[in-house]
């Protein structure tokens, strides 16, 4: 068993935050790889990128939004309580190289997969510009944390609740035009890495997307997590998770993302349906 040492509820509850033992991997793990957590023996395998980890404590971060059946039996784990399987690192980590001025931009629970991204870059020496948003205040995560890990912090809420009244694009844009940026980081939701490489391209910023289909052996066995990267097949699980945002082929991958939406959907209600019941 992986016990939980740390649990908080982040963002109106619907986001939560465990901090697990899990000391092999912490001990192993970069930024940007991922690891596949069951929450007991019927449990569905859920891939999640490690939002921090602590080697002389030998644990690791992950944070997750309670979206279907699988999270909201994540949610109900507590403190003392753990995870029956967590296996990793898994992926490909992040290629940090010192190039200059640098951008990372995350939408929603994509902020947790930047942060490590985001501290290492600026370690290495590079001048870090992040840019986070969320739909509203009350849903935007980790805020002190990413200011920490770079140099200036630009906050953008869609109504206008918190920081910039707009999408984190329009901040993005004001940024490019400034000039000299050497490279984009984008993680979040999959129209917003979209937009931002349909953005950077323009100015021919290299651009680095992190991408989460689904998945389900997280070794290149099922196939299950392929996408597109420059008209070739990749799977996400063993060539990424992190691949160029101009090459990516976002539509596709929209497409596999909502292959099995109803099912999850009616399999999620039934769930809360018979928990609500008892």
């Amino acid at each position: 068993m992986f016990k939980i040492v740390r649990r908080e509820e982040l963002s109106e509850g619907t986001v939560v935050l465990n901090e697990i033992e899990a000391p092999q991997i912490a001990k192993k793990a970069l930024p940007g790889q991922f690891v596949i957590l069951k929450s007991g023996e019927d449990g569905e395998r859920i891939p999640l990128t490690m939002a921090d980890t602590d080697k002389e404590k030998g644990t690791i971060t992950i944070i997750y939004m309670v979206v279907g059946k699988s999270t909201e039996l994540f949610k109900t784990l507590q403190v003392g309580d753990g995870y029956e399987d967590v296996i990793g690192p898994l992926g490909k980590p992040t290629h940090l190289e010192k190039v200059g001025k640098v951008v990372c931009v995350g939408g929603g629970t994509g902020v947790a997969v930047l942060h490590p991204i985001t501290r290492a870059l600026k370690q290495i020496g590079n001048d870090v510009t992040c840019i986070i948003g969320a739909r509203n205040k009350g849903l935007l995560m980790l805020e002190d944390q990413m200011r920490e890990a770079s140099h200036d912090l630009r906050i953008c809420t869609d109504d206008g609740s918190y920081g910039h009244h707009g999408f984190v694009t329009d901040v993005l844009a004001d940024v490019l035009a400034g000039g000299d940026i050497k490279e984009v980081v984008a993680i979040g939701p999959v129209p917003m890495m979209k937009a931002v490489s349909n953005m950077t391209r323009e100015y021919n910023v290299p651009t680095l997307v992190s991408l989460n289909p689904i998945m389900v052996d997280g070794t290149g066995m099922c196939g299950g997590c392929r996408v597109s990267v420059g008209g070739e097949t990749k799977f996400a699980c063993v060539d990424g998770p992190e691949f160029d945002g101009h090459l990516v082929d976002f539509d596709e991958l929209n497409l596999r993302l909502r292959a099995y939406l109803d099912d999850e959907k009616n399999c999620h209600r039934d769930f809360c349906t018979i928990r609500d019941a008892q």
